[in-house]
């Protein structure tokens, strides 16, 4: 789901109009923004138990309250939540859909070449590869990318972020020296990031799956233990909240060292997320 989430306002999207053009007003009701710090905050809450039925039901909720109140803004914040939240169920029609949805938007608002409009092609490009479809994924990478990279106030975790996922569907294509090259730079901006270890992790277990991917697991082993190595050197890094996102990033990395026959860290991460989750 999107981090570091800009809310619009009814201003951004909706047209100003005559204050005397009165027969506007009596033919087309009011925008009914819904509110959304309280609705992000609730999501966040449900997420962090990984009470992942109870978020739908939240996101739809307000899905509905924001068509029915013409709250553009809303609906295109809402769908964005649905898309990385069917994402990570594996309903891939359903992600795809919101994210297609979306795109209508930010053709609609003609924001293309905002960072809201960025980051929906994020999302959907993420969707896109997640389903099966790198290809079609990539230009909507490298469109995001131009974007971002000419955000001066950009957060360097959203940066990173896209390097991270736009690295995953070049290696489906196999592109793997661009991806080492998205990889790098995603390493170099997350560093700047506090608290950002546990996200260079899953960037050095997504450099170990493209050195197999690229060389063959043998002739790959010693690149993919230096970084597993260094993967779990971050995880353990003093002092890193134990919340929502630590477990959500154990529980995704526990697959790849276990994959790699590294059990006992496979087996601690998981065990760290079952507590945080209270399991």
């Amino acid at each position: 789901m999107p981090e570091n989430r800009r809310f619009m306002e009814p201003e951004d999207y909706i047209d100003p109009a005559c204050p005397f053009c009165t027969d506007q007003y009596q033919k087309t009701p009011p925008v009914r923004s819904i509110p959304a710090d309280r609705v992000i905050g609730k999501l966040d809450e449900h997420l962090s138990r990984n009470d992942y039925a109870a978020a739908e039901r939240h996101l739809l909720y307000w899905l509905r309250e924001a068509e029915e109140g013409r709250d553009l803004g809303g609906e295109f914040l809402i769908r964005g939540e649905l898309v990385g939240l069917y994402r990570k169920l594996g309903r891939g029609e359903e992600s795809l859909a919101q994210s297609e949805r979306t795109m209508e938007i930010v053709r609609l608002l003609h924001m293309e070449n905002g960072t809201d409009g960025a980051t929906a092609m994020i999302n959907r490009a993420t969707a896109l590869k997640a389903f099966g479809k790198p290809e079609e994924a990539l230009p909507l990478f490298e469109k995001a990318r131009t974007v971002y990279e000419s955000a001066p106030a950009l957060p360097p975790s959203r940066l990173g972020g896209l390097y991270n996922n736009y690295a995953l569907a070049l290696c489906d294509c196999g592109r793997f020296g661009e991806a080492r090259t998205m990889y790098e730079k995603a390493l170099t901006v997350m560093a700047r990031c506090e608290g950002g270890e546990p996200e260079r992790a899953v960037t050095w277990l997504n450099l170990a799956d493209l050195e197999t991917a690229e060389r063959g697991p043998e002739a790959a082993e010693e690149a993919v233990n230096r970084c597993l190595t260094e993967a779990e050197r971050l995880l353990n890094t003093p002092g890193l909240p134990r919340d929502g996102n630590y477990a959500f990033v154990c529980e995704k990395c526990a697959p790849t060292f276990a994959f790699y026959g590294w059990f006992l860290t496979a087996g601690d991460l998981e065990k760290r997320a079952a507590e945080i989750y209270g399991r």
